[in-house]
């Protein structure tokens, strides 16, 4: 058996925080940033044969305002904390008629340009990007979401298999919910207690963040490569956990950033060795500030990746391409 490396990106723009960030100029210059980086991605991607699993907001795949407002579902989720619903936000502040005027909320030419890329799986991150552990919001609600998303894929001629819930906010008595509506696959959190995601959006802890921070760059956690057996399936649904978020450059961590790279390059060595999974993970947006040092950063884990594979024989597959893998009985 080969060892796995998996990558899935969240990919959100300002969908992914419009609750806590507001969209003032050098908000939007960190969007538009992060527009320009996609195909430089895909193009690195393409470059390493590395596959990957874009985790999308569904309220990103349409083309116009119009769109938006014929795919949204009637049964929306009624959140206690009100400004975490993307329909209040729309309400309250708007957004644009289409996605020349307004690109922070649309990106149909992006995920036109993702689902071409050979070996880019086209993902769901939830409709509007759907919170699955608030209180208010219920199990018919996410059902709505999820059938939303799938009829907004459906432009692009994709059925969604795999998920990412937001913010992961993994909650797993919605996973029959995931399978009713098509997804066969999602991402799971590491065991770690600083991944529980039962705080809610805006309740977490510092300390939790905090312990999270450390840990990608010195040894807080467990161990970050799995087995094959480690993957549970759950009323029907795969779990595949995630291994580790690869964190944005920051400028004033200096030597840190360096041994951020070094760390995963040295967990992605031991998957190999022991043929296990490694699951990495991030947002586009965590480039949108120092671009070229992220990219950078990303070239010498992709490079190292390609090491691997021609000494280890390490093999990348995105989460759909596990999910055929393990229904092939591989």
């Amino acid at each position: 058996m080969n060892s796995i490396f998996t990558i899935s990106v969240d990919f959100e723009l300002h969908w992914g925080g419009f609750e806590k960030w507001p969209l003032d100029e050098a908000k939007k210059q960190y969007f538009l940033n992060t527009r320009k980086l996609i195909p430089q991605l895909l193009d690195l991607f393409e470059q390493h044969e590395v596959h990957v699993s874009w985790a999308t907001v569904g309220l990103l795949m349409h083309e116009n305002k119009a769109e938006v407002e014929q795919n949204s579902p009637k049964t929306q989720p009624t959140y206690y904390q009100q400004e975490l619903s993307a329909y209040q936000f729309i309400e309250k502040t708007g957004i644009g008629e289409n996605e020349k005027e307004d690109p922070f909320h649309f990106a149909h030419s992006l995920i036109a340009e993702i689902v071409k890329r050979k070996g880019q799986e086209l993902a769901s991150h939830s409709f509007a990007h759907y919170y699955c552990n608030e209180v208010g919001q219920n199990t018919e609600q996410f059902d709505a979401d999820s059938k939303a998303i799938q009829k907004a894929a459906s432009k692009y001629g994709k059925q969604l298999k795999s998920l990412v819930f937001p913010r992961n906010q993994f909650n797993a008595d919605y996973l029959k919910v995931c399978k009713q509506n098509g997804i066969e696959i999602v991402r799971s959190n590491p065991v770690d207690w600083w991944w529980d995601t039962n705080d809610g959006a805006l309740n977490e802890s510092k300390w939790k963040r905090l312990n999270r921070g450390l840990d990608a760059y010195f040894n807080v956690g467990g161990k970050t490569s799995y087995a094959q057996y480690a993957i549970k399936k759950q009323e029907g649904v795969y779990l595949l956990p995630a291994s580790r978020l690869l964190r944005p450059y920051n400028p004033k961590e200096s030597i840190l950033n360096q041994r951020k790279i070094n760390r995963i390059q040295k967990e992605m060595t031991i998957a190999a060795q022991n043929k296990e999974y490694y699951h990495l993970w991030w947002h586009p947006h965590n480039f949108g500030n120092y671009s070229q040092e992220n990219l950078a950063g990303l070239k010498e884990i992709l490079n190292h990746y390609s090491m691997l594979k021609e000494k280890f024989e390490m093999q990348s597959l995105n989460m759909g391409e596990i999910l055929q893998k393990f229904e092939a009985g591989s």
